[in-house]
C-alpha cells in the first residue's frame, strides 16, 4: 500500500479504526479473533492503527497493544485522551478532563496498556473548554521532549483552536468526522490544514457502515450499539439518507467497486494528505475496503460527486453528536 504524510509521519495511505472492537457496536468480539483481524489488516498493507483509552475504557489499547506486538516497528499507533476517566480504574467519571498534570498521567497508563516505549500520534480526544489549548499543547510538547509521544493531534477541533495549539507545538493531524453524509470540515478546517501543512484523518468515513450500502430501513440495529440512539438511524433518517447510498451506487457500478471502496476513494481523491480510518470487525470487509486505494476518480467524477452529494442535505444529527453522548455515560 502507498503511503501518505500526515504532516512529518508517514502513514499508510488508509488506517484502520479499532473502536469496533470495544463494545460501541454492541457486544464485544472474541478477543482472539480481534487480533486476528487486527493483524490481517496489516498483512494486508495497513501501518496506521487508531485506538483511545475511553474505547472500554483501556481494554481496547490492550487488544491493540498485544495485535501489534509482533511488528510494532513497522507500524504507527494513534491514541487519545481527554475524557475524565478514572487513571486507576478506567471507570468513567463524565465529562473532559484536559489538565496538564492528568495528560501526563493517562499518558503513562496508555504507554503500558499499548506496552510500547513511545506513542506515535496523541490526540487530544475532545476540546476541554475549561483548559486553554495552549496548555494542552505544551504538555504534549513536554511529552515529547521526554521521549514519550512523536507526534501532537487534535480531534473534532475548530480552526481557532487549531491555530492556537499549533502556535505551540506543531500539529500533525486533525482528526473529525467526514464522509460524503458529513462535510463540515469542507468550509474552514480543511483549507486551514493544508495552509499550516497538517494532515487530516477522516474518522467514520462510511457513516458507521451506512455508506456502504448494506444498511436499510429493515436492517436491525442491536439496542446496545450506539447507532441505536443515532438520529442518523432513525428509520426515517435511514429512508431519507438513502439517498447518498444511491449515488455511491451509481459511480460505483460505473467503477466495478463497491459503494464502500467509492466512498473512501473519493476522500483520498480531495487531498494527498487526507488518510481516512475505517473500522470493521471483518477481515473481508478490511480487504474490501482497501480496494479503494486502487479506485481512480478523475476530476470529473469528483466534480460530479460532490455537486450532486451537496445536493443531498444528511437527514439527522452527525454520528459524533451520538458518540459524544455515548462518551459522557
Amino acid at each position: 500500500m502507498k503511503t501518505r504524510k500526515l504532516g512529518k509521519l508517514e502513514v499508510s495511505e488508509i488506517g484502520f479504526g479499532t473502536m469496533s472492537f470495544a463494545s460501541t457496536y454492541g457486544p464485544s468480539p472474541d478477543r482472539d479473533e480481534a487480533i486476528r483481524v487486527i493483524r490481517g489488516a496489516h498483512d494486508l498493507g495497513v501501518t496506521f492503527f487508531d485506538t483511545a483509552e475511553v474505547y472500554g475504557p483501556f481494554t481496547n489499547e490492550r487488544l491493540v497493544g498485544e495485535a501489534v506486538a509482533p511488528f510494532r516497528d513497522r507500524v504507527v499507533i494513534a491514541t487519545k485522551f481527554g475524557w475524565d476517566v478514572d487513571l486507576e480504574t478506567g471507570e468513567r467519571r463524565g465529562g473532559l478532563n484536559s489538565r496538564p498534570d492528568h495528560i501526563k498521567l493517562a499518558t503513562e497508563g496508555m504507554l503500558k496498556r499499548l506496552n510500547i516505549d513511545c506513542i506515535d500520534l496523541l490526540y487530544q480526544h475532545r476540546v476541554d473548554p475549561d483548559v486553554a489549548i495552549e496548555d494542552v499543547a505544551g504538555a504534549v510538547k513536554d511529552l515529547i521532549a521526554q521521549g514519550k509521544v512523536r507526534h501532537f493531534g487534535l480531534s473534532e477541533a475548530g480552526t481557532d483552536t487549531i491555530r492556537r495549539a499549533h502556535a505551540v507545538q506543531p500539529v500533525s493531524a486533525i482528526q473529525s468526522e467526514y464522509s460524503l453524509w458529513t462535510r463540515d470540515p469542507e468550509p474552514e478546517v480543511l483549507p486551514l490544514c493544508e495552509e499550516l501543512g497538517i494532515g487530516f484523518v477522516p474518522w467514520s468515513p462510511l457513516g458507521a457502515g451506512f455508506l456502504t450500502g448494506k444498511i436499510d430501513t429493515s436492517t436491525p440495529i442491536d439496542p446496545k450499539d450506539f447507532r441505536a440512539n443515532s438520529p442518523r438511524f432513525t428509520s426515517e433518517a435511514r429512508e431519507a439518507n438513502s439517498a447518498i447510498v444511491d449515488l455511491l451506487r451509481r459511480v460505483a457500478a460505473e467503477k466495478g467497486a463497491t459503494p464502500a471502496q467509492v466512498a473512501l476513494a473519493w476522500l483520498l481523491a480531495e487531498k494527498p494528505w487526507i488518510v481516512p480510518i475505517f473500522g470493521t470487525r471483518r477481515l473481508d470487509r478490511i480487504e474490501e475496503n482497501l480496494g479503494a486505494a486502487g479506485i481512480t476518480l478523475s476530476a470529473d467524477d469528483l466534480s460530479r460527486i460532490g455537486a450532486i452529494g451537496s445536493t443531498i442535505e444528511a437527514r439527522g444529527a452527525r454520528l459524533g453528536e451520538a458518540m459524544l453522548r455515548l462518551s459522557y455515560r
